[in-house]
């Protein structure tokens, strides 16, 4: 037992507890609610629990005591059976029915509810890979922890740098799938200040034991600032998303309501957009993500497909901070501003015989 100890004190895998044992109303074997829509989770848990318990002894009891009741026995013969009982056959129809239709209505119930994000929530990406995590908030800061604040509700935004990997984080009941190639969206609101543990969930490699970290819950934002030792950035994501955008999409692609080849993109982001076989599609992330990389696959009403694709050329993080950029310029932000980027160039300026210039080493306002 100590060497297995040992073993995971030298894989500096953390073993922190998850809070206090048993909170209330929790099944004894679960670990504290921390999070909104967990008490929903444990109850239909605990239900569906009893249910298949209360079947489970009726079932099995039953058929203990025919065994016993209609065994054979010296000088007994077999008895004649009725072929068929109505109402019998009624209730072992129509009792589960209904059940089975109510734990439906309740799980999806349920589901649906973790997919209503509201528009006030912090968005962090969090990017898996073997065997670790990163998570990245709003405002360029990076760590390998996830902290949150208590009451405030978050979306992740997650990708994974090489295989299938999976987030969970127990106290909260959530977890989450994260898939190669794409984006996946898990939201909840942190309801209990406190430390509680975040692993992977799918087997990820021979290192997938150790793909475990820490979720700390603040009180507040101050604090979770004053407690946190942050991986900072140059520059904030939505700057060097501005360079991204200077260097490969302004040729094509306004950013003050000017069509070009493109549609503008100053306010497209998290808008409907119309395309040209009449559909409309929600402009986020997946849909940034194929643009760029199947820019054929979904076109807008009124353009013609002449963008080439940019697979190879853009990585998952230079389409994150692209995605920044434009959710900071549809926010209200000055697309001027990203002139503070070492190397960037006002698109506007572009031809017109004027360049914006660059501040060298230029610190993002916190």
């Amino acid at each position: 037992m100590m060497n297995f100890v040992n073993l995971l004190i030298a894989q500096q895998i953390p073993m922190f507890p998850d809070a206090e044992k048993h909170p209330e109303g929790a099944p004894f074997w679960f670990p504290p609610r921390a999070a909104a829509f967990a008490g929903d989770v444990d109850f239909l848990y605990s239900a569906i629990f009893w249910i298949c318990t209360v079947f489970f002894i009726g079932i099995v009891g039953a058929m203990c005591y025919l065994c016993v009741k209609y065994r054979r026995r010296p000088g007994v013969g077999p008895q004649p059976s009725p072929s068929h009982n109505t109402v019998l056959e009624l209730a072992w129809s129509i009792l589960p029915s209904i059940l089975l239709v109510w734990m439906f209505w309740e799980g999806a119930r349920g589901y649906y509810e973790t997919q209503q994000i509201p528009d006030d929530a912090e968005k962090i990406v969090v990017t898996a890979s073997q065997f670790s995590w990163e998570f990245t908030y709003p405002d360029g800061d990076k760590s390998t922890e996830l902290h949150l604040v208590e009451g405030r509700p978050v979306r992740l935004v997650m990708e994974s740098r090489d295989v299938l990997h999976s987030m969970y984080v127990a106290a909260f009941r959530q977890k989450k799938d994260i898939v190669p190639g794409r984006y996946t969206d898990l939201y909840f609101l942190p309801t209990r200040v406190g430390k509680y543990r975040l692993a992977c969930a799918e087997y990820c490699g021979e290192g997938h034991s150790r793909m475990r970290t820490l979720c700390q819950v603040h009180p507040d934002d101050q604090t979770r600032k004053d407690k946190t030792i942050w991986i900072k950035a140059k520059y904030m994501p939505w700057k060097n998303g501005a360079r991204t955008f200077n260097m490969n999409c302004a040729g094509c692609h306004g950013i003050k309501d000017d069509t070009k080849t493109g549609p503008p993109l100053n306010q497209k982001w998290g808008e409907m957009e119309t395309l040209t076989d009449g559909t409309q599609v929600k402009v986020d992330e997946t849909y940034v993500r194929e643009s760029l990389l199947t820019p054929d696959a979904k076109i807008v009403a009124n353009f013609s497909n002449q963008m080439l694709s940019f697979k190879g050329k853009l990585n998952d993080q230079d389409i994150l901070e692209l995605i920044a950029f434009l959710e900071y310029l549809k926010s209200g932000g000055d697309p001027a501003a990203a002139g503070e980027v070492e190397g960037y160039v006002d698109p506007a300026a572009v031809g017109s015989g004027e360049a914006t210039t660059p501040v060298a080493g230029a610190e993002p306002a916190k």
